[in-house]
């Protein structure tokens, strides 16, 4: 789907991660809470949430923030978390028998769109993980036309994971921004993880 007039004066970011439990979900609430000081009206999507039971704790509790920061964002929770699924796994795998729309995504971002000038759209797992069998978390970042930011850990062995993650984004050309989560590994990671990370890069993040 190409880019509409509306998207053109809206910021759209996918909040993503090297791998689960790397802290989106707390990215998504420290950007939240930084656009809503700077003067936007903030907005939130979850398009999809595993392990859901009964309700999606991450869609509900983002929301709820975001309503508050955003008295406008005059939205339902399946507005902001369509697909929900029990089974705490990869989409494909936690949607068994049903099928992943990505149609209704796009569609539910625009609605939601109509409320907030920034969108900050929440992933699931990692950039490689699956919707279906040929569609990953990735190429949905792609489908929405949206900037991505990449939080990677600090814990011993996440530069590997760093790397191939910032090059998957750019073999698909997607602009990205990244930030470290410094919530592992903290007493070793200036002597371990850092000093590749100040060789290499030009700038360095942290949430």
């Amino acid at each position: 789907m190409k880019p509409t007039a509306l998207l053109k004066n809206k910021q759209i970011l996918f909040i993503t991660a090297t791998n689960t439990d790397v802290g989106k979900s707390y990215a998504c609430e420290h950007f939240l809470k930084k656009y809503s000081k700077e003067g936007l009206k903030v907005g939130y999507f979850k398009p999809i949430e595993t392990g859901v039971n009964p309700t999606p704790l991450d869609g509900t509790r983002l929301l709820k923030l975001t309503q508050e920061l955003n008295p406008n964002f005059m939205v339902t929770l399946f507005d902001v978390v369509p697909y929900q699924f029990e089974l705490p796994a990869a989409p494909y795998v936690a949607k068994k028998k049903s099928t992943i729309d990505i149609d209704v995504i796009v569609q539910k971002m625009h609605h939601l769109l109509n409320f907030c000038d920034i969108l900050i759209i929440e992933g699931a797992g990692g950039l490689m993980v699956p919707l279906e069998k040929e569609y990953f978390m990735i190429d949905l970042i792609k489908t929405l036309h949206a900037k991505a930011f990449l939080i990677v850990p600090s814990h011993l062995g996440s530069i590997n994971d760093t790397l191939l993650s910032m090059e998957a984004l750019k073999n698909r050309h997607i602009e990205f921004d990244w930030y470290i989560n410094l919530y592992k590994d903290k007493e070793t990671f200036s002597t371990i993880t850092l000093p590749f990370y100040e060789a290499y890069f030009d700038e360095i993040k942290y949430l």
